[in-house]
């Protein structure tokens, strides 16, 4: 039995009456992820280990080229550490926006990874591989038929911003993680796809209530940041019907009331509310309790079903170059502003020729803008200064696939064919001189 399979028959026997545990271990896979805290965390019998890995704040560069923000050697590490962690413990490993910007470069680059850490290593496992890249004619066609929104004052798209794009993706939602979970399977890697997904699926699926799930999966997708003081070493998620409580699994770090409700509201327009591809997150009611001076627990938010569902957008087009020499910017050759919209068009499922290839779209969906609000959030028994945050379809296919140590691993009616992984060259953090296309366009796909 697969290890999704395993615990949604779990939680299908308890009726509600258990909890769910659930393992944040990285919120940017490939920048390392503590061991002794990832650890603590595999002690505490997590149901699935959740792991982001893509953020906005690397801007459009890897998007547009195709290359991952991590070093190959530092991303197969962490890869590593988890896969290993998730099999040895027979639960789902659920990662999301591979490679950086989860466009098909990034993808089939993790994926190689992960193909290589099975092959080495001796591993077997079902892997479900969510694509989310984004048809150009599916773009084209939603701007003949006025299905184009520019989000606020963002220049509208045209065909030709289409064309230049070197990738468009989409953000998908917590259904097209959903969809992976409940084909069987051990290991769920996605193109790029919205953070809370990654951790809000499942609970969602087994009858957890969804403001919930989504609020927590808000939290922990960033590991123990929510924490003071902040940092990467795994958190644990503790759900059940009523609210959810936080530990980091690192000792010197602590979930206080007000450090949570902090990183509840950053990225936010509207800091209490969350607009997800499936429906609105409203954090009006949601209160942070103190358990103790370690951990907090969550309870109060609400979950409203969108009525359209919409996917947001992104692509990257090259405008220039630029040569970084130390903390100089030597030369920046033709610069231009970012422009950002909206795209709505309606999906079907696709299936491919072939037993073993499923092919399953995720529900389209989308957001519109909102504007700041304000209103207090409560918070119980706790002063302390909060920690500033770090990080932040068109065609959703979940592909059905067997990783093991035969390199033969499925080589026809392939999707997913892993890329050369580029050699490491030892920086994580950029090197003396590197090009930058610029210009990331973001979207929304209804």
């Amino acid at each position: 039995m697969s290890a999704s399979a395993r615990i949604l028959d779990q939680f299908a026997r308890s009726n509600g009456s258990a909890p769910m545990r659930i393992l944040g271990a990285s919120g940017q896979l490939g920048y390392g992820i503590p061991t002794p805290a990832f650890s603590a965390g595999l002690d505490r019998q997590p149901h699935l280990i959740g792991c982001d890995m893509g953020s906005i704040d690397i801007g459009p560069y890897y998007l547009g080229s195709g290359e991952m923000a991590t070093a190959p050697a530092s991303t197969r590490r962490d890869l590593k550490k988890v896969l290993h962690g998730a099999l040895k413990h027979k639960i789902p490993l659920v990662i999301g926006s591979a490679g950086s910007a989860g466009a098909r470069p990034h993808l089939d680059q993790t994926l190689a990874l992960v193909r290589e850490i099975a092959s080495d290593d001796g591993l077997g496992f079902r892997l479900a591989v969510l694509r989310a890249d984004v048809d150009r004619n599916v773009l084209k066609a939603a701007l003949k038929t006025n299905g184009v929104t520019p989000i606020d004052d963002m220049p509208a798209l045209d065909d030709q911003d289409i064309d230049a794009a070197a990738n468009i993706v989409g953000q998908m939602g917590m259904s097209a993680f959903q969809r992976a979970l409940a084909a069987g399977v051990d290991v769920v890697i996605a193109g790029r796809a919205c953070d809370t997904g990654i951790f809000a699926a499942l609970p969602a699926m087994t009858g957890f209530p969804v403001g919930l799930a989504m609020h927590m999966a808000k939290i922990i997708e960033c590991a123990s940041l929510c924490c003071l003081p902040g940092g990467r070493d795994a958190i644990l998620a503790t759900l059940d019907h009523e609210g959810f409580e936080l530990d980091s699994m690192a000792p010197q770090r602590r979930a206080t009331p007000v450090s949570v409700a902090a990183h509840s509201l950053y990225e936010q327009s509207d800091p209490f509310t969350v607009h997800e591809p499936e429906g609105r997150l409203d954090l009006a009611r949601a209160t942070y309790r103190a358990i103790d001076d370690r951990r907090t627990r969550v309870f109060g938010a609400r979950w409203e079903d969108a009525r359209e569902h919409w996917v947001k957008i992104e692509g990257a087009r090259k405008v220039g170059e630029r040569a970084v020499d130390g903390d100089r910017v030597a030369a920046d050759v033709h610069g231009r502003e970012q422009p950002r919209v909206n795209i709505t068009e309606a999906l079907l499922a696709q299936q491919r020729d072939g037993a073993q290839d499923l092919v399953v779209t995720a529900a389209p969906v989308g957001v519109p803008a909102v504007q700041v609000v304000g209103g207090a959030v409560a918070v119980e028994r706790d002063a302390d200064e909060h920690p500033l945050g770090e990080e932040q379809l068109a065609q959703l296919l979940v592909e059905l696939d067997a990783v093991c140590v035969n390199a033969q691993v499925k080589t026809a009616n392939r999707l997913d064919r892993p890329a050369e992984v580029p050699g490491d060259r030892g920086k994580q953090n950029g090197a003396s001189e590197q090009r930058l296309p610029a210009v990331q366009d973001d979207a929304y796909l209804r």
